[in-house]
């Protein structure tokens, strides 16, 4: 049986050496034999299983399903059982898939709220409490999209208490629609300030490109575009397995 050493397996894979010790550590290969000198000898299928973890965790991820379906592929196909692998496979991508379709119909809300298309709320005011109960979501949270800068909710002149109307509601329901589907805090505020500023043709685009004075940037910072390449990448885990079956 032919044998590779650590640095080989890097560079018919293409990444560094340390990496490949990294993924054998976190159970992403079969056990590594070695010889009496101490050094790594590694086989074919190690080189696949590889590959096959390259493939898997090519892409930044940050919602936490899609990595951990991701090393599940792995570590099945580790395990020897390379068709249930396959089927977890095929799973992933239809995850990917329906997390995708999710993103883009939040898009298509986003437009109809621009447009002004977005269904009325019946109650015209309400207060924190009730807004959060409609939402779906905690105080903490309207506080936090508050804080943040994506919303400013004005207040009662004689008490102080925000009040909430139909304008405040609709975006809150658009930014609640954004959150659920993955989107950044950084990226949905990135799109409302280029509404509020009247740039209304693109959000799509603006939702998904990072500002230049953005210091960090995310996954979900450029979600439409990381599920694409994740989408990519899982159907190429799904031709890898196949030629690691077929062999």
């Amino acid at each position: 049986m032919k044998h590779y050493k650590t640095s080989e397996i890097a560079k018919a894979v293409g990444v560094h050496p340390n990496t490949v010790r990294l993924y054998e550590e976190w159970g992403l290969l079969q056990p590594v034999p070695r010889d009496k000198n101490g050094y790594r000898l590694y086989n074919k299928e190690h080189l696949e299983q590889m590959r096959l973890a390259r493939t898997a965790l090519r892409c930044e991820f940050v919602e936490g399903q899609i990595r951990e379906k991701a090393t599940a592929i792995i570590k099945t196909a580790v395990k020897g059982d390379l068709k249930k692998a396959l089927n977890k496979a095929y799973a992933y991508l239809s995850h990917i898939q329906n997390e995708r379709e999710k993103a883009e119909e939040a898009l298509t809300l986003v437009n109809q709220w621009i447009q002004g298309e977005l269904d009325e709320d019946s109650c015209t005011y309400m207060n924190r409490l009730d807004a959060a109960k409609q939402l779906g979501v905690s105080i903490d949270v309207l506080r936090n999209w508050e804080r943040n800068g994506l919303i400013e909710i004005p207040r009662n002149i004689k008490n102080r208490y925000r009040i909430y109307g139909i304008n405040e509601m609709k975006r809150l329901k658009i930014i609640a629609i954004l959150r659920n589907a993955n989107y950044s805090m950084m990226s949905i505020l990135r799109m409302l300030r280029n509404i509020d500023q009247g740039n209304k043709d693109n959000p799509k685009d603006i939702i998904n490109t990072p500002d230049l004075e953005e210091d960090i940037v995310s996954a979900t910072d450029r979600w439409i575009s990381t599920l694409i390449e994740s989408e990519k990448d899982a159907t190429e885990v799904i031709q890898q397995l196949k030629r690691m079956i077929g062999k």
